[in-house]
C-alpha cells in the first residue's frame, strides 16, 4: 500500500474521523501482544517497528548479521515473507526462488544470510535451529506474540518519527504506543532530525538503549552513478528517503517515480521507465529491494542491465556501544 499523506501531517479531520476505528484496531493488537508465546531453541532478536511502512529494518537486520558473525554466531533471518506465495517454512534459495515466491526483502537478504520464510514464526525458528542457526533474527513480527523475543529492537527514522501518532487507519501506528514502548529493549534511530525525540525520551526513561545510526551508500553504487543524471523510481515504504539519500550522496536526481510498497512491476511499467529514461538521456536507478523483484521476474529481468541498483548499508555511530549491548543480551538469553 502507499501511505496516506495525512499520516505524516498534524492530526486532521480525516484522522479524527478514523480515530474510533484506530481505537478498536489498537485495542485488539495490544491485547494480542499481551499473549504468551513459545520459546525457541536459539535466542531470538526481533527487529521491528512501531508503525506500518518503511523505517530501515532490512539494512538494520543486515548490520546485525555482520556484527553477530564477528562475534562467532551463525545468524539466520526468519521472515513472514510478505508478498510471497509460499507459506513455508522454507529456506530461501536466492537463485531458485522469485520475489513472488518468498517476498522481495527475504530474496534480497538471502544473497547475504540464510533466510527462512514462514507464516508460522515458531516453525520458522525451529527450521533455522535445525539448519544450524545459533541465533534467529526475526524480521518484523514485533507485534506478533507467537515467538518469545529475547531482545526487541525497534527501528525509527529520525526525520519522520511516528507521523501524527495515531493508530491505523487514522495514522501509521500498529498499536497504541505505551504497550509497544514497554516491550522495547533498544531503539535504533536512523538519520538526523528531531521527529523521534519524544519516543527517544520515553524509551530512555524505561532504561532501554538508544543506538544511533545512518545509511551509508555503497561505493560501487556511487561510482556507477557518478556524473550521471538519473531518473529514480522506488516501490518501498518511504520512497522520499531513498530520493533524499541519493541527493545527499551527490547523485543528480532529475525525476522521481513513486510506486506502492512491494509494488509488482508489470512489463509495461518497466518498459515505459526504460523508454522515458532513454529519451531524456537519464540513467535509471532504483533500490535493491525493487531490483530483487525485477531480477527475479522472467518478464522483467531483460531490462535489469539498464537499471542501477543503489545499495546502502547501516553504520552505527557508536560501534562499541552496539557490540556491548548485543554481547550482554546474548549472555542474558542463553542461561535458561
Amino acid at each position: 500500500m502507499r501511505e496516506p499523506a495525512f499520516w505524516y501531517r498534524p492530526p486532521s479531520s480525516i484522522s479524527r474521523l478514523l480515530t474510533p476505528l484506530g481505537a478498536i484496531y489498537g485495542a485488539i493488537t495490544a491485547q494480542r501482544m499481551a499473549r504468551g508465546g513459545v520459546r525457541a531453541e536459539t535466542p531470538v532478536f526481533c527487529i521491528g517497528n512501531y508503525h506500518v511502512g518503511g523505517a530501515g529494518k532490512t539494512p538494520t537486520t543486515l548490520a546485525f548479521v555482520k556484527l553477530l558473525r564477528e562475534l562467532g554466531e551463525q545468524p539466520f533471518v526468519v521472515s513472514r515473507g510478505y508478498g510471497g506465495a509460499l507459506s513455508g517454512p522454507v529456506r530461501v534459495d536466492p537463485v531458485g526462488h522469485t520475489a513472488a515466491d518468498v517476498g522481495d526483502e527475504p530474496l534480497m537478504m538471502a544473497a547475504q544470510v540464510p533466510v527462512i520464510v514462514s507464516r508460522d514464526r515458531v516453525e520458522g525458528a525451529a527450521l533455522a535451529h535445525a539448519q544450524g542457526a545459533t541465533i534467529v533474527l526475526l524480521d518484523d513480527g514485533f507485534q506478533n506474540p507467537a515467538l518469545i523475543k529475547d531482545t526487541s529492537l525497534i527501528v525509527i527514522d529520525a526525520s519522520r518519527g511516528l507521523g501524527n501518532g495515531c493508530v491505523f487507519p487514522a495514522g501509521p501506528l500498529r498499536a497504541p504506543l505505551p504497550p509497544q514502548i514497554a516491550r522495547t529493549d533498544a531503539l535504533v534511530v536512523i538519520g538526523s532530525g528531531d521527529a523521534a525525540d519524544g519516543v527517544i525520551t520515553d524509551v530512555t526513561k524505561q532504561g532501554a538503549s538508544v543506538l544511533r545510526a545512518r545509511l551509508v551508500p555503497d561505493q560501487a553504487s556511487l561510482d556507477q552513478l557518478r556524473e550521471q543524471r538519473v531518473l529514480a523510481f522506488a516501490g518501498i515504504g518511504d520512497p522520499a528517503r531513498f530520493f533524499a539519500t541519493l541527493r545527499a550522496s551527490g547523485v543528480e536526481v532529475i525525476e522521481e517515480k513513486i510506486f506502492a510498497d512491494h509494488h509488482p512491476f508489470t512489463p509495461d511499467e518497466i518498459e515505459r521507465l526504460v523508454s522515458e529514461a532513454a529519451a531524456k538521456s537519464l540513467m535509471l536507478v532504483t533500490t535493491e529491494k525493487d531490483m530483487a523483484r525485477i531480477r527475479s521476474d522472467v518478464r522483467l529481468r531483460k531490462h535489469a542491465d539498464r537499471i542501477a541498483a543503489f545499495a546502502v548499508a547501516l553504520a552505527f555511530d557508536d560501534e562499541t556501544k552496539l557490540r556491548d549491548f548485543v554481547t550482554a543480551r546474548l549472555a542474558r538469553a542463553r542461561p535458561r
